[in-house]
């Protein structure tokens, strides 16, 4: 084993943090639109570092080894978020939007890894060059920065294989094109057409047009950033807006390459995969058994927010019941409702709803639907086995057969999720958090989802932890963004070694 070509992975980072200044260079525009002058100036400066920064950094690599290993790929992902992440939060610093370093990166970090858990108490009076820099982390997030990087390094000469490899680690979607570069490009074409079908139907909804492209890009990532301090229960009053969110979020939740085919009018192949059909199904079940509960047993006014009952409280609990678990098991987000104060019983459940996670291939976070699907048949398969010790029972995917592999791959995922939550909710109560924010603020920064329990319920936010607190809430939301052994194989010595 060579050692490690810093020379490529900081040639790398300087094409992350170019394009890094270019997005930052659509809030500088957005701040000339409605004459935000002194917002326009001070976006103008970040924009600017951040850009001339990743310029010098490819320029001083430029004579750079071409080749990436896997070592180099998986430091590149994890750095490459590090570096956006930091970049990301000039533009709050300089603004003085969030003059707390520790809070900017927070803010950041919460938005590329698609958490959506915030730190600013007043939303609304934020610039609005800030507020579209803010959605834009989002969404530059939702797909991934290393998908963006793939898609952009073969005009550098670089191969992106090892990238994409080290994102999605253990479980291997369909590929749309033999190439990888083809492949990124496919899905960010897909990812822009549905950003702007629903910014538009936002619009025609009623959402003014800036606040329509805003929902629109946290939507899509799954990320959950609103303009509205009420987050999407501003909107209370018009159902249409918020019916259109629930199906943004739900196929945001979805296996992007279905749709891929389902483009190409295969329909078919949409229904026929086992993970959609079971996705179908946990959000269906959910929404079910939360509507019944809230409907018969609870009170939607029991919630701080306001429930307009304009077609009656069995559709407005419905919807509400239905906007919550699409929230949560895509790790969206958003809120219609504070649903901590619905039932003790909903509460409870939807905290399990956060171990869920939405499809592989989409851009959700948390476990993921194909994981859960692979325990509970490697379940009930063990139960087969010990009724009959020597019968092979393979388990069947999809209708083929899985190797044994990507099961243990799969148990031995769960197992360090499990542990990095118990882990992340012990060092939180140790830094003086009760027991309901510590298991809520692990469970939800893990699983990327933002809003959680106790001081950190949907109608709170993280401003209050300690900064110690957020600090390791950033750290969860990373490594649950890029899987746990993408982050957590940097500490183990072995990846240092040379062989």
């Amino acid at each position: 084993m060579t050692k490690l070509n810093y020379s490529v992975i900081l040639h790398v980072m300087g094409i992350l943090l170019v394009f890094n200044g270019l997005f930052i260079s659509v809030g500088v525009l957005t701040s000339w639109y409605y004459g935000e002058m002194q917002t326009l100036s001070q976006m103008l400066i970040a924009f600017l570092i951040v850009l001339i920064l990743g310029i010098m950094l490819m320029f001083f690599t430029r004579n750079h080894d071409k080749d990436i290993s896997t070592k180099e790929g998986y430091l590149i992902v994890t750095l490459g978020w590090i570096f956006m992440a930091l970049s990301g939060s000039l533009p709050y610093l300089i603004t003085n939007s969030i003059p707390s370093f520790t809070n900017a990166f927070f803010e950041t970090i919460s938005g590329y890894t698609t958490t959506g858990a915030t730190i600013i108490e007043d939303i609304e009076i934020l610039p609005k060059g800030i507020l579209i820099w803010r959605s834009l982390t989002h969404w530059i997030g939702g797909m991934g920065i290393i998908v963006l990087t793939i898609a952009i390094l073969p005009m550098f000469g670089i191969g992106g294989m090892q990238l994409f490899t080290a994102e999605a680690p253990g479980l291997n979607t369909d590929k749309l094109k033999p190439r990888i570069t083809d492949t990124a490009k496919r899905l960010w074409l897909i990812y822009f057409s549905f950003t702007a079908v629903e910014t538009l139907l936002l619009h025609i909804a009623g959402m003014s047009l800036f606040d329509a492209v805003n929902h629109a890009l946290s939507t899509l990532s799954t990320g959950g950033f609103s303009t509205k301090n009420a987050s999407i229960a501003y909107w209370n009053d018009n159902y249409w807006i918020q019916y259109i969110i629930i199906v943004f979020m739900f196929m945001s939740g979805t296996n992007f390459v279905l749709f891929y085919l389902a483009f190409k009018l295969k329909l078919k192949r949409l229904f026929e995969n086992e993970e959609f059909r079971w996705y179908l199904l946990f959000v269906g079940s959910a929404t079910l058994i939360t509507f019944f509960t809230v409907y018969y047993q609870g009170d939607l006014s029991l919630s701080s927010t306001q429930h307009p009952m304009l077609l009656g409280k069995a559709e407005a609990t419905f919807r509400h019941a239905l906007f919550q678990v699409v929230a949560v098991v895509t790790t969206t987000g958003f809120i219609t409702s504070d649903f901590t104060a619905w039932l003790p019983f909903v509460s409870i459940f939807f905290f399990g709803l956060y171990f869920l996670g939405g499809s592989a291939g989409s851009t959700a976070g948390g476990v993921k639907i194909v994981r859960q699907v692979f325990l509970i048949k490697n379940g009930i398969l063990e139960f087969k086995r010990i009724l009959h010790p020597n019968a092979i029972l393979p388990m069947r995917y999809n209708g083929k057969s899985v190797d044994q592999k990507i099961v243990y791959n799969v148990l031995g995922f769960f197992i360090l999720y499990m542990l990095s939550f118990i882990v992340g909710t012990l060092v939180l109560s140790f830094l003086g958090l009760d027991f309901m924010t510590s298991v809520g603020a692990a469970a939800s920064s893990l699983g990327n989802v933002g809003p959680a329990f106790g001081d950190v319920s949907p109608v709170d936010n993280y401003n209050g932890l300690p900064h110690l607190a957020k600090w390791w809430c950033s750290f969860l939301m990373l490594i649950g963004r890029l899987e746990l052994f993408t982050v957590l194989i940097l500490f183990t010595s072995y990846f240092w070694k040379k062989y």
